[in-house]
């Protein structure tokens, strides 16, 4: 969740971007990342610890998946799922039939440096959000925190293929960057609490290389933007999220901290279920 940038790039700025190789320089991007990115929140995310955000709230007392005894006899699937801390601490309560996705080799390498380190195994796939190698009905709960929806210049299949694995009345939760974040710099501080740019510009964000390759690409959607990708894949809404910054939160990650979190929301989560 929340990209940290790195090189070697020679341009960054909003611009048109070819979406198909920009999802091949994102997953590359978070592959060829994954130490670093963990050496930097790891210690934040925990080895076998459930964070839905920056803010730090945790499953544990979110319960948006709903309470763990009655998930220990549902099948779940994480995707966008990094170094799968979320599902390993799933299996920790119980939760057995899980498993993990990610599109980054180096993410799912990392998973099982994670898996070796704590004990507790997670079955993992590489596959991209938007194409998953598993048959229709096949969860009860699928999510995703901070995975795959802002890194695709399509998240309708991303929402469609959640749709399509989901058994009848399934869970679909996902956490995204809190859509009115695009309008301002990304700054942790007060420097980030001036608008500079238009909400409503969908031009994604892009950084390339001297050859004018895509290395990393963010898209922006607005907040109706997401609810009609969920409701035009067949899910009904039963909540949206947006959590606060708590007092006791020091972290600062990218443009999330605690000075702009005490005044703007920089999360939001959906929790839908499959209509039918």
């Amino acid at each position: 969740m929340g990209a940290d940038h790195r090189g070697p790039l020679a341009r960054a700025g909003y611009e048109p971007v070819d979406g198909g190789r920009a999802a091949s320089a994102n997953a590359a991007w978070w592959s060829e990342g994954a130490v670093e990115y963990l050496d930097e929140h790891g210690a934040f995310l925990g080895a076998a610890d459930f964070c839905w955000c920056p803010e730090g709230l945790r499953e544990e007392r979110a319960g948006l998946l709903g309470p763990t005894a009655e998930l220990a006899s549902r099948s779940v699937l994480e995707v966008g799922a990094g170094a799968a801390q979320c599902s390993r601490w799933l299996r920790s309560r119980g939760v057995t039939n899980v498993v993990a996705t990610d599109v980054a080799a180096g993410m799912l390498s990392a998973a099982a440096d994670l898996d070796a380190a704590t004990g507790i195994r997670v079955p993992t796939v590489l596959a991209d959000a938007r194409d998953l190698p598993f048959a229709d009905d096949s969860f009860d709960v699928v999510f995703t925190a901070f995975g795959a929806l802002p890194f695709v210049p399509d998240a309708g299949r991303v929402h469609a293929e959640a749709a399509r694995v989901l058994r009848p009345g399934g869970s679909w939760v996902f956490s995204v960057t809190h859509p009115l974040r695009w309008a301002f710099p990304d700054d942790p501080s007060a420097g980030g609490l001036t608008a500079v740019r238009s909400y409503f510009d969908r031009t994604p964000y892009v950084e390339t290389d001297d050859a004018g390759n895509p290395l990393y690409a963010e898209y922006h959607r607005t907040l109706g933007d997401h609810v009609r990708d969920v409701v035009g894949a067949g899910f009904v809404i039963d909540d949206l999220i947006e959590p606060e910054w708590p007092p006791d939160n020091p972290n600062v990650w990218g443009g999330w901290g605690p000075e702009r979190g005490a005044l703007l929301p920089g999360t939001v989560i959906l929790r839908a279920r499959l209509a039918g």
